[in-house]
């Protein structure tokens, strides 16, 4: 039985970041806007789907499990 794919989450992704704006505090840098709310909100309402540009951040090297 296939896994269902994982869910997009901005946090989770190596594009995302907090901004030093008041106003629009969550960002994007590949699709390069800024935002009151999570990227991937908005372009779920806006498209209709998840986010095509995620892309996974590479694990911490100094972390152990």
């Amino acid at each position: 039985m296939k896994t269902p794919p994982a869910t997009v989450h901005c946090r989770f992704c190596r594009h995302y970041y907090i901004t030093h704006d008041a106003r629009f505090p969550y960002g994007c840098h590949a699709m390069d806007f800024k935002s009151k709310r999570l990227p991937m909100i908005d372009v779920r309402e806006s498209s209709g789907h998840e986010c095509q540009l995620f892309e996974a951040k590479a694990r911490h090297a100094g972390r152990t499990d």
